[in-house]
C-alpha cells in the first residue's frame, strides 16, 4: 500500500487504513468526490500536510 498504510478492514464502503500507530478512514464511493473536509480529517489523522500530501501525489 501506497505510504506504508495497510488495509486492516473494509466495512460497506470505508476502508480502515493504518500504519503503525496512524489510523484513519477512506470512504470509497465510486466515482465521487472526496469532499475536502474529509481529506483535511484523513490528513490530520495520518499527521501529514497538505504540502507533503501533494508532493507524494506529484511522486506517482
Amino acid at each position: 500500500m501506497r505510504q506504508g498504510f495497510i488495509v486492516m478492514h473494509i466495512r460497506g464502503s470505508h476502508h480502515v487504513l493504518k500504519r503503525g500507530e496512524q489510523q484513519t478512514t477512506v470512504p470509497i464511493h465510486g466515482k465521487r468526490t472526496v469532499k475536502m473536509g474529509t481529506v483535511r480529517g484523513i490528513l490530520r489523522d495520518i499527521e501529514m500536510s497538505p504540502r507533503e500530501f501533494m508532493q507524494s501525489w506529484q511522486e506517482r
